[in-house]
């Protein structure tokens, strides 16, 4: 996947279509209107922008993703990793862990993750 880079308010946006894809434009605009006080034009603008980037369509007045928010976020983390700490997996989880305390429930939770992967 290429990669794309949203500012904060493009990443509400499209937070918004995934929540409500396939959308209408017009509703897209009402809900935009709503959540992010944003005038029509606004709404059109960001949204050109986004299917510019290829992250989102606008087909025939239905918008909806290109690309899921799942594989999204999987991509910006991978890259926040790449860019921080040299691709360095365990290096990032040591950076997170020696500021938050992790749970038991996570721990076990990352465990079996890593079990399963070790298995495969």
């Amino acid at each position: 996947m290429k990669k794309i880079e949203l500012a904060a308010v493009q990443e509400r946006f499209a937070d918004i279509v995934w929540s409500n894809e396939p959308i209408a434009s017009g509703e897209l605009v009402k809900i935009c209107e709503k959540e992010l006080n944003w005038k029509k034009p606004t709404t059109y603008t960001v949204l050109r922008k986004l299917c510019e980037k290829g992250l989102l369509q606008n087909k025939d007045g239905v918008v909806s993703s290109l690309i899921c928010r799942e594989d999204f976020y999987s991509a910006k983390s991978e890259q926040i990793i790449e860019d921080s700490y040299e691709g360095s997996l365990p290096a990032f989880i040591a950076a997170f862990t020696s500021r938050k305390k992790l749970s038991k429930k996570e721990i076990d939770e990352i465990q079996r993750m890593i079990t399963a992967f070790k298995e495969e």
